[in-house]
């Protein structure tokens, strides 16, 4: 929005208004969300903007709290990991059944997504809102109450990613796995569409939150993992490095071809002692 330009006043348009402004930073987290002082800010009624408050509240970019109002909720860490491990625990499984509902139209979206992210692999905000537009393509289908759940958590990843993403590969890594995972889904193959997103959303956890706090100790992210029979081996105390190995435990796991990111690295089984050798 160009500076001087007035914000609508219907629901919609303050909604996205002061979500853009939290996600953005302008309004940090703490910051106190004044009804009185948004109105006049807004030039808006009460009404309109109270619904737009609830609705941030239900993205979980705000929290109430008693006898304070709402405040913009916070960006940790340790809150984004929660997100992603989460998501870990209920889309992976969720795509692997929705996998054979999806259209035609629905994959060629999805496709159309990703030369967008290609595209834009430089611009970073415009590659953030295509690649969670990627990942949202397919939430119609999901039932209501985990698609509810997993916008929730879709919003304050993006949130975090807008704040703290900086790192350059990232975007390569992520267009690449989302590619060998649309390829899955094309090819109807909800196990191995379940696999290779449980492997995107371990990598993009860890490479985000390593690359803000690389002395950040993992904790609700590997709890996920052993709850779905993937082992992550990071160093005592649970912090990792760079090129973390994980691999599947379980006995409906793929064995995948090797697969690797600046931050975390699959390699099968057979491979896994050269490995651990120092071998390439």
């Amino acid at each position: 929005m160009a500076t001087g330009t007035r914000p609508g006043t219907t629901v919609e348009e303050i909604y996205q208004t002061l979500r853009e402004r939290i996600i953005e930073g302008r309004y940090m987290p703490g910051f106190r969300m004044s009804q009185g002082a948004l109105a006049a800010e807004l030039e808006t009624s009460r009404t309109p903007l109270r619904e737009a408050l609830h609705r941030l509240e239900a993205d979980g970019l705000l929290v109430a709290e008693a006898n304070r109002g709402m405040q913009v909720a916070p960006a940790s860490d340790e809150s984004v990991e929660e997100c992603y491990a989460m998501r870990l625990l209920i889309e992976p499984p969720t795509v692997a059944a929705i996998t054979p509902d999806l259209s035609d139209a629905e994959l060629t979206a999805m496709e159309d997504t990703l030369d967008v992210m290609d595209r834009n692999r430089h611009r970073r905000r415009d590659y953030q809102e295509a690649h969670l537009r990627f990942h949202e393509l397919a939430l119609s289908h999901y039932p209501p109450s985990f698609r509810e759940v997993v916008r929730s958590l879709h919003m304050k990843i993006y949130r975090h990613q807008r704040l703290y993403f900086s790192r350059p590969e990232i975007p390569e890594d992520f267009t690449h796995v989302d590619r060998v995972f649309l390829t899955a889904i094309r090819n109807r193959d909800g196990v191995l569409a379940k696999q290779l997103l449980e492997f995107h959303l371990i990598d993009a956890a860890m490479g985000m939150i390593l690359d803000k706090e690389p002395d950040h100790t993992f904790d609700s992210l590997l709890t996920a993992a052993r709850g779905v029979g993937i082992e992550i081996e990071p160093p005592a105390g649970h912090q990792a490095d760079r090129h973390t190995t994980i691999r599947w435990r379980r006995s409906d796991a793929r064995v995948l071809p090797p697969l690797a990111t600046t931050t975390i690295q699959y390699v099968p089984e057979s491979e896994g002692a050269h490995v651990r050798d120092g071998a390439a």
